[in-house]
């Protein structure tokens, strides 16, 4: 039974492995290769490359069979560095995307992501005022404001559901759900997180990992992107590869993040009046901001001690 277990605990840890590092990491030394074999000027030529690999094979040393096996040991762990420098720089790149705005350069990002809010909000709100004007008066054009005001609604959430605060739309997204909790119930999510989660069922906990794995995912497919870009330096056709890659990568970081704050807040929504029943806080049915207060007040009870 322990064998079976330790060879089935062994088998999922390869294959996380080979899918998570390998693959990606043997993929980037393939096209390293190809790119220091042909270069800028010869970035086409198949011949080239198959001319150089055949040299390889007709060397004494790829007769060898220990050789050919410390080659295959080399490439597999050059593969595996590769991609856990990959997921390294991926953990960075998750870490700037929900930055606070410290530093010149990330105050600069968050200042001018809520300046372009705010010329949006005015512009959707000048464009609501002129559709309701002209809907008052009996306007021909009232639809067509209409329909004006409603491409500025979208242009403004594009950008953010409220003024950003944080110089990347992924900080914000993730950061509305306690903003918002706040607002309305007055509850600390971060206070109430680590409780929420162990009154929380399989299912759910399921559904939240697995939108914090996709955005863990976005932001790692975004550092392999970064890595093609840098080898473009040597070997034009990997910026396609690069950008293709970081684009995707952005694209299902915000997504996931969505996500990931769609389920945390509907989460803490279901979830508040079984907190207050497991902390023995009066709940009368309703979840209001004297209930909020409530169960902040007792989850901080640590800091107003201190």
């Amino acid at each position: 039974m322990t064998s079976a277990f330790l060879s089935a605990l062994g088998g999922r840890i390869a294959e996380r492995w080979l899918a998570a590092l390998a693959l990606p990491g043997l993929l980037f030394l393939a096209a390293f290769t190809t790119a220091m074999v042909l270069g800028h000027e010869h970035w086409s030529d198949l011949e080239r490359l198959g001319a150089w690999l055949d040299t390889l094979a007709a060397s004494p040393a790829s007769r060898s069979a220990g050789t050919v096996a410390l080659v295959a040991l080399g490439v597999l762990a050059g593969a595996a560095v590769t991609g856990a420098a990959a997921q390294s720089l991926g953990t960075g790149v998750e870490l700037l995307w929900c930055a606070e705005p410290h530093g010149p350069l990330l105050r600069y990002l968050a200042d001018r992501r809520l300046c372009r809010w705010r010329a949006a909000d005015t512009a959707f709100r000048t464009a609501l005022v002129a559709a309701g004007r002209a809907r008052i008066e009996g306007a021909e054009e009232a639809d067509r404001l209409a329909g004006i005001a409603e491409r500025h609604y979208a242009d403004r959430g594009r950008i953010a559901s409220a003024p950003p605060r944080h110089p990347f739309g992924m900080g914000d997204r993730l950061a509305a759900p306690g903003q918002r909790l706040w607002r309305a119930h007055r509850l600390e999510l971060a206070a109430a997180w680590p409780h929420l989660w162990l009154l929380t069922a399989d299912g759910t906990r399921a559904e939240l990992q697995a939108a914090r794995l996709r955005l863990t995912a976005s932001a790692r497919l975004c550092a392999w992107g970064v890595g093609y870009l840098v080898l473009a330096l040597w070997w034009w056709p990997a910026a396609l590869v690069g950008g293709v890659a970081v684009a995707s990568g952005v694209r299902r970081g915000r997504a996931a993040a969505e996500a990931f704050a769609e389920l945390t807040e509907a989460l803490a929504d279901l979830h508040m009046r079984d907190l207050a029943a497991a902390l023995g806080v009066e709940c009368e049915g309703v979840v209001d901001r004297v209930l909020g207060e409530r169960l902040t007040r007792t989850l901080r009870k640590e800091t107003e001690a201190a």
